[in-house]
């Protein structure tokens, strides 16, 4: 189970949102940080297949992100998750799961796993538009993994979520990370220190950190500064092997 970003890149006229990006991502939670504007979002749309890159190539297990292989691998929550108000949580699971191409015995038993799964089983039957901002989120939660997706992409699930939620959904992902590849994007550093396995951190559309994150680097919102602050020389690390190299500079716009 590997996801391959190599050289990834997205440019519109004379701005560069992602440049020349590389990652090796193996099983686990890895949380990609970084200022908004850093270009996480942008990245994560390229990984989903939903942007076309202007150069590099993304792969899962030897498949391109262009395959239809590749997405019935993944599973995507996005920033601004979209449902519809008078569905109610399991009619909207069922929709979902009919698109992804699940029969309807197949999908009435995985979207009943999966309500159990995000603590929605007991409101199920209600209305999407009753729904809390976090009941909301869990729901996106549970429709990206309707296809038990290897690949599960999140981009900035907990925004808006209050303590308790939070807590919650890092639980939720951290048990994800035991049989998927997680790649969690978020400005919120306390949600990766958590349940993080590796940390990623983008700045002006270049990755310029990435390696295992165990807390032997002390506090990550002060480690996350220190790279992310005016002036800052970009750090290195490994991450199965796979070294991110210093830049100084580079193509920016």
């Amino acid at each position: 189970m590997e996801l391959v970003i190599d050289r990834l890149s997205k440019q519109y006229k004379n701005k560069i949102s992602v440049d020349r990006v590389s990652a090796r991502l193996h099983k686990g939670v890895h949380g990609l940080l970084g200022e908004n504007g850093a270009g996480k979002t942008t990245l994560m749309r390229m990984i989903c297949g939903i942007l076309k890159p202007t150069g590099g190539t993304v792969s899962y297990d030897g498949i391109d992100v262009s395959e239809e292989e590749y997405r019935a691998v993944l599973g995507y929550l996005p920033q601004d998750f979209g449902y519809y108000p008078e569905f109610t949580g399991m009619d909207f699971l069922m929709y979902m799961a009919a698109l992804k191409g699940l029969g309807k015995t197949q999908a009435k038993r995985r979207a009943a796993e999966l309500l159990q799964l995000v603590s929605l089983q007991e409101v199920a039957g209600r209305k999407i538009k009753t729904y809390s901002g976090g009941m909301k989120q869990r729901l996106g939660i549970a429709q990206a993994l309707l296809n038990r997706p290897g690949l599960v992409v999140l981009d900035e699930p907990t925004a808006g979520l209050d303590p308790k939620e939070r807590v919650r959904f890092r639980s939720l992902i951290q048990e994800l990370g035991k049989e998927s590849i997680v790649l969690l994007s978020t400005h919120i550093v306390s949600d990766v220190e958590h349940i993080a396995d590796t940390v990623l951190i983008m700045k002006n559309g270049q990755l310029i950190y990435q390696d295992k994150w165990d807390g032997s680097r002390g506090n990550l919102e002060d480690f996350y500064l220190q790279h992310i602050g005016e002036g800052t020389v970009a750090g290195c690390g490994i991450r199965n092997g796979t070294e991110v190299e210093d830049r100084i500079g580079g193509d920016k716009s």
